[in-house]
């Protein structure tokens, strides 16, 4: 399991890597595996839209669940990978890649000070899985 040290991370496994004043959100690597084979990807936000964080921005099925995925920071919806909802997939195998999400404009970027970085993130997955 892939835990990017560049990345930022959400108790609900999103996780968002920041490049200036962009953040890139997705699922992790953890969530992925949780959820197994992924058969469905709608984000409900659209380009232009403001978000804060914490609200719902997308919902992914997989053969045995769905799962809403929350917003780990506050913006402006920039871009939306169109891409998955016909590739889907992608969240499996590349969940820190391909398989982004959204791109955002933070208002706040001091809210990323409260999420967890990858080693917390990964004892946190480790907690979970006993």
């Amino acid at each position: 399991m892939e835990f990017p040290a560049d990345l930022k991370y959400t108790e609900n496994d999103e996780w968002i890597r920041l490049e200036g004043n962009v953040g890139t959100i997705g699922i992790t690597d953890y969530a992925q595996e949780q959820l197994s084979d992924v058969v469905y990807v709608e984000v409900s936000v659209s380009v232009g839209d403001t978000v804060a964080q914490g609200d719902t921005f997308a919902a992914v099925e997989s053969v045995k669940a769905a799962a809403d995925v929350y917003l780990p920071a506050s913006g402006k919806v920039l871009e939306v990978n169109e891409g998955l909802a016909d590739a889907p997939e992608l969240v499996n195998s590349d969940p820190y890649g391909e398989a982004w999400m959204v791109k955002i404009e933070l208002s706040d970027p001091s809210e990323l000070d409260a999420l967890m970085d990858a080693a917390a993130y990964e004892k946190y997955c480790q907690e979970r899985s006993h």
